[in-house]
């Protein structure tokens, strides 16, 4: 799997996005514009995999993962019966989506952290850069929420924002001085602030490829700065340096029973992936590995088990009201053929803290597909406004002035290319493809299944071969599936175009009649995908015969981010058939 530090190496560091409540969708003079601009209506999605049919809920249990699809790098912080938790976002936008508990089961997203442009710029960066692995604590000693992340793109780097509330929206960005990823802040008992993060070690002093650092700094809080010269190198390598242990990367400082422990992930994102915990009796060292490293993982388990789970790792520790130990961590649900389409995922395991060292309890064997709950909380995901998890089913008709938390846009804010008006929701079509690293006027929805179906009804009359609108299964400008309608000759066409590496081709095309009402569907059964299509009331038709997931894949595609379901429109159409 590609790992960030090539990446890192192609980009230049950035801070842009949108707004934080439900986005307001404006109404003026949408209607203007029926029959001219694409307009989408009675969205829905559905959730088919079978792991959830052979596996019901009992009264006392709830699914993990407990955000499915592309949530990863979780963090989490708790003031009081609060928990929130952050993930990273790379070029979404807006960023950082932020969702809030208080029995950790059932979770609500209250909005996103990154929702202005300035504070977020990702205009011009690749699917994934932009926001990398967030960290999110309450300090106490100021009663102030903070959230530190990396941020590659528009020259931000390291970064941090802050707000007494997190539903009354986040400041603007200060810029940190240092270099690396993944900052994590600590408050320690006296009030006192620092940041850990991941960096390269000294100049000269690399000893392999993959070889990294964890450094510490103090951090001032009057100043929201780390101190000059403060910086220390706290972990070399990993946890046995002759072992040549490769991206020690996003730590967390703990303290408990007047110790400091740093935990880390360690391997690499993909199939090394795994947690390792480090101790000291002085918040800025000498850290020492714990005797029995990893304490989180799914790396050394038979590769053809159950239900897998796999590259477990990059994790977060809270307290729960209940005086217990949590973790939330990222981990995958690969499809039948060990891709990876959904992403990295937001999980979660008790932890047995009674010991010296914090130990998730089953996190070294194959991870369950549901967990029981804590006594005393009932199961409501799905319902009153919380996360669905499991199989489920979400539709949208727009109808409502705010959209969904869960639309996204990418690289730019929804607000400039959305409309709602009485027959939906209108895409106002920007001069830019798919294909671009630039904000394109497409409106997307993690994939959220290994098996799923998507439709929805579009009314769309193409003037011109440079129009397009439709459907479109995305995993990166490089890697992706359109299936939309478009002009051809003098005639209007629903064409099926794949995109790998960046090469586009078509693999099918029929003749439609514009004047009938148009569903597109897009159905997937692991590695296989279907685009079908119907109108004037017909059934589906299948258009172009089933074809490969494989380009929607972390696997094929490389980067950070699973599939997306994108509602997209284009004047700058460069498909010709």
């Amino acid at each position: 799997m590609r790992n960030k530090y090539a990446i890192l190496g192609k980009i230049s560091i950035l801070s842009l996005l949108t707004t934080c409540q439900s986005t307001n969708i404006s109404s003026r003079n949408s209607d203007e514009n029926i029959g001219k601009n694409p307009i989408f209506s009675d969205f829905r999605y559905e959730g088919k995999d079978a792991v959830y049919k052979e596996n019901p809920l009992a009264s006392d249990e709830f699914y993990s993962p407990v955000l499915q699809g592309c949530y990863p790098d979780p963090s989490i912080t708790r003031k009081g019966e609060d928990y929130y938790l952050v993930n990273s976002s790379f070029a979404m936008f807006p960023g950082v989506p932020i969702f809030h508990s208080t029995d950790l089961v059932n979770w609500t997203q209250v909005g996103h952290v990154l929702d202005r442009k300035s504070q977020l710029k990702v205009e011009t960066s690749g699917i994934s850069a932009g926001i990398y692995a967030p960290d999110i604590k309450y300090n106490p000693h100021n009663d102030l929420f903070y959230m530190i992340t990396t941020q590659i793109a528009g020259g931000m780097g390291n970064m941090v924002v802050k707000t007494q509330d997190p539903l009354k929206g986040w400041s603007d960005p200060y810029k940190l001085n240092f270099d690396g990823i993944d900052p994590a802040l600590f408050f320690d008992d006296d009030g006192k602030a620092f940041v850990v993060h991941n960096d390269a070690p000294d100049k000269g002093k690399a000893l392999y490829e993959g070889h990294r650092v964890i450094k510490i700094w103090e951090y001032d809080l009057e100043k929201d700065q780390v101190v000059p010269g403060t910086d220390k190198i706290i972990v070399d390598g990993g946890v046995d340096i002759t072992k040549k242990p490769i991206w020690i990367e996003g730590p967390h400082l703990y303290k408990k029973n007047n110790r400091y422990y740093l935990m880390c992930a360690e391997g690499g994102t993909g199939g090394n992936h795994s947690e390792v915990i480090f101790v000291s009796d002085k918040v800025r060292g000498p850290y020492i590995p714990a005797p029995e490293n990893p304490i989180l993982s799914q790396r050394h388990l038979p590769k053809d088990r159950s239900y897998k789970v796999d590259w477990a790792g990059h994790a977060d520790l809270v307290e729960g009201k209940d005086g217990k130990y949590y973790g939330v961590f990222l981990a995958v649900r690969p499809n039948e053929k060990g891709r990876v389409n959904t992403g990295r995922e937001t999980f979660i395991l008790p932890v047995d803290w009674t010991g010296e060292f914090p130990v998730y309890e089953g996190g070294m064997r194959p991870l369950p597909p549901k967990l029981k709950m804590s006594a005393g909380v009932l199961n409501k995901t799905g319902k009153n406004g919380f996360f669905p998890n499991g199989n489920f089913i979400f539709t949208d008709n727009f109808s409502n002035p705010e959209l969904d938390y869960r639309w996204i846009g990418m690289r730019g804010p929804r607000e400039e290319f959305v409309r709602r008006g009485k027959s939906g929701l209108e895409i106002i079509p920007f001069k830019i493809h798919i294909k671009e690293s630039k904000p394109v006027s497409a409106l997307f929805y993690r994939q959220q299944h290994n098996s799923f179906s998507a439709e929805v009804k579009l009314s769309f009359v193409p003037s011109s071969g440079n129009e397009l609108a439709g459907l479109v299964c995305y995993q990166s400008e490089n890697f992706n599936y359109v299936f939309g309608v478009t002009k051809g000759d003098n005639d209007t066409y629903l064409i099926l175009v794949r995109t790998e590496s960046g090469n586009s081709s078509v693999l099918a095309s029929v003749k439609i009649d514009s004047g009938k009402p148009l569903s597109l569907q897009v159905s997937a059964e692991g590695d296989d995908y279907n685009f079908n299509y119907a109108q004037g009331g017909k059934d589906f038709q299948n258009l172009g015969r089933t074809v490969s997931g494989d380009i929607l894949s972390t696997n094929v595609a490389g980067g950070f981010t699973g599939a997306m379901i994108g509602l997209y429109a284009t004047k700058a159409n460069d498909i010709r058939f």
